[in-house]
Parts: C-alpha cells; sequence; structure tokens
C-alpha cells in the first residue's frame, strides 16, 4: 500500500473529485493523494490505478451523474468516511459532437444533465461541508469550449461548458460571504480519449492530463 510520508500541500485536508475514473479525474486524483489530500472519488466503477493508495486516504464511492441519488450516497459516505469535506472538483462530463441545429431534444437533456445539472447538485451537497471547513474550495472544470464555439459540430458541447462556466461564477459569489471559493479552468484539447477525434495536426499540441492536475492542486492550495 502507498503512504505518503510528508502531508505537503494537502495538509490532510479531504477533497471529492467526480469522474476520476480516467483521463483528467484520475490526473486529478493521483496528484491531489501524492500531495497529502485525502481523496473521495465519485464514478460508476471502482478505480483500480488508485488501489494502491490506503483507506485512510482514499475513498470511493459509487457515482453516476445520471442518478441524483449516487450523489446524495457519495457525498454523505465521503464525508462519513474522512468526517469532513474540505473540496470539491467538479471534473465528470461528457462530449458532444453535435450541432445546435442537428442536435435531439434527447442528447440536450443528456449533455446538459451531465456537464451542468450534476455538478450543480453535488455543489448543493456538500455546501453545508464547505461551510463548515471554514475555508471550502471548489474547482469547476469548464473549457475554452465554454469561451466560444471553434466549429459547428461543437455547438452543443459548448452551450453547456458555457453553463457550467456560469455555474462556477453563481457558486463564487454564493460562497464569497463563507469564505468558499470557487475558480474555473478552462483548458482546450487535452490528451485524454475525448480528444481522440482530433486531427493529427492538432494531437502534438494536446495539453497533458497531468499538466492540468498540477493546475487544479495548485489551485486548491
Amino acid at each position: 500500500m502507498n503512504t505518503v510520508t510528508e502531508l505537503g500541500p494537502g495538509n490532510g485536508r479531504v477533497v471529492l473529485v467526480s469522474g476520476a475514473s480516467r483521463g483528467i479525474g484520475l490526473n486529478i486524483a493521483r496528484t491531489l493523494l501524492q500531495q497529502g489530500w485525502k481523496v473521495s472519488a465519485g464514478s460508476r466503477s471502482p478505480i483500480a490505478e488508485l488501489s494502491e493508495f490506503e483507506q485512510t486516504q482514499f475513498h470511493w464511492a459509487s457515482y453516476d451523474a445520471f442518478d441524483p441519488d449516487s450523489e446524495a450516497q457519495w457525498v454523505e459516505s465521503a464525508a462519513q468516511h474522512f468526517g469532513r469535506v474540505d473540496a470539491l472538483v467538479l471534473n465528470a462530463g461528457i462530449i458532444s459532437r453535435s450541432s445546435v441545429v442537428d442536435a435531439s431534444s434527447q442528447e440536450f437533456d443528456d449533455v446538459f444533465q451531465v456537464n451542468v445539472k450534476s455538478p450543480m447538485r453535488l455543489a448543493q451537497l456538500a455546501w453545508p461541508h464547505l461551510k463548515a471547513a471554514g475555508e471550502g474550495k471548489i474547482v469547476v472544470m469548464a473549457s475554452l469550449a465554454g469561451k466560444r464555439v471553434r466549429y459547428a459540430d461543437g455547438g452543443l458541447y459548448s452551450m453547456s461548458k458555457a453553463a457550467v462556466l456560469m455555474l462556477a461564477h453563481g457558486l463564487r459569489h454564493a460562497g464569497e460571504p463563507h469564505n468558499i471559493r470557487c475558480t474555473a479552468i478552462c483548458p482546450g484539447f487535452v490528451a485524454t480519449d475525448m480528444a481522440a477525434n482530433v486531427g493529427d495536426d492538432i494531437q502534438d499540441k494536446l495539453t497533458r492530463p497531468e499538466d492540468v492536475a498540477r493546475i487544479v492542486a495548485t489551485v486548491l492550495s
């Protein structure tokens, strides 16, 4: 089992990371664990890549953005496991390659359910714990797509990421009286499976997920 001999920047604080089973989320969870954070990871299946960490530092819970009950159960189980929640990383998301002309009503609902509604509900559920922490922090993984539509087939995805960027601003204002800080991270293309279909001319320019993870760790610390 892996142990952290020096607490480091995390100093034993507790953070919840959604969508931590792969890509950016997995790298965020691993980086925070290595820096001394206690991490509760929410995903649809257990995360074998993080099984090396002891239960005193790592907690996993089933989380499905389409299942609000799983959100409440995750937050509650993490709070019970560690005794507190200091931070929340809203990372889980899905891609869409539909234009705003072609997108169906069902796809719209699905994309906004995962990318916007579930993060908002998780923030609401974690809010009492973040207030109790005295210095709560939220990181919202938005996207450069939330600031502009790069091409027609990215229209629906950009709409959802613009909405989640506004969620971050809303959380920031709501958190100010309670010393809860919210920061949105807006990377461009990141070298994960969500960017598998980008052109060969772009592949070698992709941001590495471990670099995004270091940025998130810096923001939280």
